[in-house]
């Protein structure tokens, strides 16, 4: 018997439905790379920005945030909530202990319109998780993407005793 499967959706032995992101953002690099379009990418950090366009050389490395955030890993199949109606799928972490907090994708006719990603990091020593003064470090990353168009990473690191460093890459293809 054959199944018809839409692409970037994995079935799980729980029976939750999670979006492929490692697979997705292989499929993007590869079809970027051959694309090679030129990019207008900035980068900024704590208010200072600089800007160039270029062709970006390995879209594998470019797109590794979105790629890592992937939630497919068996250890994981009941450790996030599945909101899912016909154009869009939100995933929510439901242990305080997992990075990838939150994931987003808005979909129009079976493809990727729009993924917002939030991960969190944090000084696993530091106990409970809600008392956020008593960690050393905290990182929160928000990654945004729009195929064709944008991708946008928004990063906040606070260390004790360092401060706060922000950082946003923007990369516009054009």
């Amino acid at each position: 018997m054959v199944t018809a499967c839409k692409p970037g959706i994995k079935q799980t032995s729980a029976g939750l439905k999670y979006f492929d992101l490692d697979g997705y953002f292989k499929n993007e690099s590869a079809r970027l790379t051959k694309a090679n379009p030129s990019v207008n990418k900035s980068v900024t950090h704590n208010g200072v920005t600089e800007s160039k366009k270029l062709h970006i050389e390995n879209w594998n490395i470019e797109l590794s945030l979105f790629r890592q955030s992937d939630i497919n890993k068996p250890a994981w199949r009941n450790s996030y909530s599945v909101l899912k109606d016909s154009d869009l799928l939100i995933y929510k972490a439901l242990e305080p202990e997992l990075v990838t907090r939150e994931i987003l994708i808005k979909l129009a006719d079976g493809k990727v319109k729009y993924m917002m990603i939030v991960n969190d990091t944090y000084d696993v020593n530091a106990k409970p998780r809600r008392d956020l003064q008593h960690y050393f470090y905290i990182t929160r990353e928000k990654l945004t993407y729009f195929p064709d168009s944008l991708y946008l990473v928004q990063k906040s690191q606070r260390v004790r005793f360092l401060g706060v460093n922000n950082y946003d890459i923007k990369g516009s293809l054009n």
